[in-house]
């Protein structure tokens, strides 16, 4: 198995360790006399030895940091007997540094107490036995060369894993506000949809109704019933879709955009139902006063199940009925169901589809479908007394 290959970094610290153990043996500089009874081999040259080992640890200092502990701790024993470096000493403790460091958190804590326990037994076991404080000063050699490295290296350890953290929840919070941003798209994107089809699509099949009966009937008085209504839809059409690029234009700024639709206009919106040929009755029990949200929806819920009866329904009466009862609205729109003879204008689904998430998105229920002789749409949308204070 091929050795890992050293970091540049690495290679920079064993070249100038090696390079400075080799200048201090040039001039003679060691840790101890020559004298000293601990000195085995005498002389510069066995000091070499531990320092080019150590050098060579170096290298893996961050690539095999445990390797390089235990041949390390195997070289500084070896430059004991020697009149010793102090590059050699120097290079150890940053090879025990390193592996506190880079090594695997479990040979980090047990680095820990291994230099904690050598730095009590070289305080206390020199004293013990030799009963003079200078003893005490191999504990604080052992404690500066082992010990000392290795809690730099624990304390560096936290605190780059607790940037590590710091970052990868910042790269998760910027992960969730990018959902959330898209989630918000998405779902204004729909919301405008919703507003675009239920504004227009009302007005935009009276036309296509009228100017189709306009084109096959041909009589004056007819054809200019039929373009009147046609104007006076356009027009309106117009002045809901100016309603809506006003609210996209002059939201957030000076100017306030047009007031949302309300109950309160059921009875013009139900007007101009009649102007375009349909049949409606209009029963509203006293619903008192409901959120904004609640009575945008309703009345889109309205206005797009007049839209459908405008489209689809057999000649009869419209009935539009709204109540409040147990904490919610009641809306219920029944139109005759069966074949339609006469012009038709096309429908795409997108009507049910939005007074559905109408429905849901403020918890209520809706419901769409043929009964008997009738088409009956039918919402119930919660309103809480405490939000209609």
């Amino acid at each position: 198995m091929a050795l890992p290959r050293p970091h540049r970094f690495d290679v920079y610290i064993a070249v100038g360790g090696l390079l400075g153990g080799l200048l201090l043996v040039g001039i003679g500089l060691g840790t101890r006399p020559s004298s000293d009874p601990i000195t085995l081999f005498d002389g510069p040259w066995p000091v070499l030895v531990p320092l080019t080992v150590l050098a060579g640890c170096e290298l893996l200092r961050r690539a095999a940091p445990r390797a390089a502990l235990l041949i390390a701790t195997a070289a500084i024993c070896a430059d004991l007997v020697t009149q010793g470096s102090l590059a050699t000493v120097l290079m150890f403790t940053d090879v025990v540094y390193a592996a506190v460091l880079y090594g695997p958190l479990a040979s980090a804590r047990r680095i820990q107490w291994i230099t904690g326990l050598l730095t009590v037994a070289g305080t206390l076991v020199p004293f013990a036995v030799w009963r003079v404080p200078e003893a005490l000063l191999i504990g604080v050699v052992v404690g500066v060369v082992a010990y000392a490295p290795a809690a730099t290296g624990w304390i560096v350890r936290d605190h780059r894993d607790a940037a590590e953290a710091a970052r990868l929840r910042a790269e998760q919070t910027a992960l969730l506000a990018e959902m959330d941003r898209a989630q918000a798209v998405t779902a204004e994107r729909a919301r405008m949809a919703r507003e675009l089809h239920d504004m227009v699509a009302n007005h935009l099949s009276a036309i296509a109704i009228h100017s189709t009966a306009a084109l096959s009937i041909d009589e004056p008085a007819t054809s200019r019933q039929a373009l009147t209504v046609i104007r006076e839809n356009s027009v309106a059409g117009l002045a809901e879709m100016r309603r809506l690029i006003g609210i996209l234009r002059d939201a957030g700024g000076d100017t306030e955009p047009a007031a949302s639709p309300t109950l309160d206009g059921l009875t013009a919106l139900v007007d101009g139902a009649r102007a375009n040929g349909l049949d409606v009755r209009l029963d509203t029990d006293d619903h008192g006063r409901v959120p904004a949200p609640v009575e945008l929806a309703a009345y889109r819920i309205v206005q797009e199940s007049l839209t459908n009866a405008l489209k689809h329904a057999c000649p009869g009466r419209v009935t539009v009925a709204l109540g409040r009862r147990d904490g919610l609205l009641d809306i219920r729109v029944t139109s005759p169901y069966g074949h339609r003879d006469g012009p038709r204008a096309p429908g795409s689904g997108a009507g049910l589809a939005g007074m559905r998430e109408r429905a849901a998105l403020l918890g209520g229920t809706f419901r769409a479908g043929p009964q008997d002789v009738l088409w009956v749409v039918h919402a119930t949308l919660p309103v809480s007394e405490g939000e209609s204070a």
